[in-house]
């Protein structure tokens, strides 16, 4: 008999190594990506943490269980609706967030969701994983003592500029002194690529988790260490907001795709924003047209471009906002899109302007075995606050910088409430099993980037990482967005049919997708080159 085989796909070689470990020593899964994702929140503070928020995609073939844990991170109780309404400078350009004076909304105390990431992992590995927390967060404590090698992206994050209306991102390590101790040399500079990073910090907090428990997270010692630095600095969040705070348990949002069951998250998450462009573009014979052809960038930004309209309109938190995920998911409503598509009509989104790349803010990973098991989880800390407790060491999410300070809007602020995200981990199955899971971090782009990866392989045949790999561009606003590895002939032809575009200097667009696909126990996978990821397999005991 074969040896059975399981894979990692992430960002981080350094939490790929530790999922890895944990199934090479006998772990599950659910296992295997909690001690992955505790390592993410270490080697990449500023893309996701202990404090931030995210969706994780669980199915275990045996019992079987297919179920998401949705972590989004809501606003504190204290929200009211309007009480930014006198800040607003403007929507950022590309849509994702808003300017406000002072920027409250985006770095320091007030730009905090419920942090709800730890919990979530928690929860996971008590229902559906085997080891304790306790041994699966010491790989994670390992990196925060001994410190982790700052790669290119953790490295390329601080030195972000300024991007469609939003702080130059050394601001994050550079505002609040407490982080500042943890990122800055004594002389005030940033670590370069290759040095040493220790959070010692973090790693006392860790150490508490490991001994007492997530619950000292939200009623402990910890939680009344962020409820006192909350009130001294004017944050939202209090002891209740941490008391309170729950993650939700669904079922899978589904959809169909050329003979493939489609399994996504439900709203607030992006996953019905992937299956109504999906059952969009079915009526379209996409291989025909030929791989990035002006043909089918059109029809794909097309769709695009219709799902996001949607989803500024339509799209939401379901318990402040009636979604009506019926209707667009219904044939009706993807028969009558396809049509407006071949009829040459071109679609509006308001927006200020394109807005330029968007950075890669947020994490993912992919745990599978040839079991068919899988563990599919994207997380994050939005674009990050900066504030870190004193003592703590972990930095909190600026969630807040979503919602729309405009009243009356089905992104509005309110108590309770969750943004759109559109976080989308999905997964492919055929003939009841799963084939192919994948995900990304990258802001609004998240969608899109998984859109392409999953046409890439349904109907282009590529591996997962051709699919990964292969030029990409995004239709989020009136502009096509595209990487330089798209031919200036098919721009040239994408102008001349009245689309304005957008061509970047980079050769890799986010979002950063990373894939698995299963097929007959076996497994390969893609992680996509514009990070410092890799898929990798170990061999597992039977």
């Amino acid at each position: 008999m074969a040896p059975k085989m399981a894979m990692v796909s992430a960002p981080q070689p350094e939490a790929v190594e530790a999922g890895l470990d944990v199934l090479r020593d006998g772990g599950n899964v659910v296992d295997a990506a909690v001690a992955a994702a505790l390592v993410q929140t270490v080697v990449d503070p500023q893309m996701c943490g202990v404090a931030g928020f995210g969706s994780m995609h669980i199915y275990l073939a045996e019992p079987d269980r297919h179920v998401f844990i949705d972590f989004h991170g809501r606003a504190p109780r204290s929200t009211r609706e309007d009480m930014w309404e006198s800040l607003i400078v403007r929507e950022c350009d590309d849509g994702f967030g808003f300017v406000l004076d002072g920027q409250v909304n985006e770095i320091g105390y007030t730009s905090m969701t419920t942090p709800l990431t730890i919990k979530a992992l928690c929860e996971a590995l008590e229902l559906h994983g085997s080891r304790r927390l306790s041994d699966l967060i010491q790989p994670a404590i390992a990196y925060c003592e001994d410190g982790f090698t700052v790669r290119p992206r953790v490295h390329a994050f601080w030195h972000q500029p300024s991007q469609a209306g939003r702080i130059e991102r050394v601001r994050v390590v550079r505002d609040h002194p407490a982080a500042a101790r943890i990122y800055l040399k004594p002389d005030g500079a940033l670590p370069g690529v290759g040095e040493v990073l220790r959070n010692p910090d973090m790693g006392r907090t860790y150490r508490r988790i490991a001994s007492a428990g997530v619950d000292d997270f939200y009623h402990g010692e910890i939680a009344r260490a962020i409820d006192a630095d909350m009130r001294a600095h004017g944050g939202h969040i209090t002891l209740d907001d941490l008391a309170t705070c729950e993650t939700e348990h669904t079922v899978p949002l589904r959809g169909r795709y050329r003979g493939f069951d489609v399994h996504t998250n439900q709203p607030p998450g992006g996953g019905l924003m992937v299956l109504e462009m999906l059952q969009i573009l079915e009526h379209f014979d996409l291989a025909a047209m030929g791989h990035n052809s002006a043909d089918y960038i059109a029809t794909l930004a097309e769709a695009m471009k219709i799902a996001t309209v949607d989803k500024d309109r339509r799209m939401g938190d379901p318990r402040f906002l009636d979604v009506p995920v019926a209707e667009l998911l219904s044939p009706t409503h993807a028969a009558s899109m396809a049509g407006r598509i071949r009829s040459g009509t071109i679609t509006h989104v308001p927006r200020v302007n394109a807005g330029g790349p968007q950075s890669k803010e947020t994490t993912h990973l992919c745990v599978a075995d040839g079991r068919g098991n899988f563990v599919n989880v994207t997380h994050s800390l939005g674009s990050s606050s900066g504030v870190v407790s004193e003592g703590l060491g972990f930095m909190y999410n600026n969630c807040m910088m979503v919602f729309d300070p405009r009243p009356g809007n089905p992104g509005s602020l309110a108590p309770g409430k969750a943004r759109f995200s559109a976080m989308c981990p999905t997964a492919l199955f055929r003939d009841g099993k799963p084939y192919l899971i994948l995900g990304a971090p990258g802001g609004t782009t998240i969608t899109m980037g998984v859109l392409q990866t999953i046409l890439n392989v349904v109907d282009f045949g590529m591996s997962p990482q051709e699919a990964v790999s292969a030029p990409r561009f995004c239709a989020t606003s009136d502009t096509i967005e595209l990487t330089n590895r798209i031919l200036r002939s098919t721009e040239r032809e994408l102008q001349r049919r009245g689309y304005p575009t957008a061509r970047y200097a980079v050769s890799y667009m986010v979002p950063l997708v990373h894939a698995v696909r299963l097929r007959d126990g076996k497994l390969d996978g893609g992680a996509d080159p514009a990070g410092d990821g890799m898929a990798m397999a170990v061999t597992i005991d039977d």
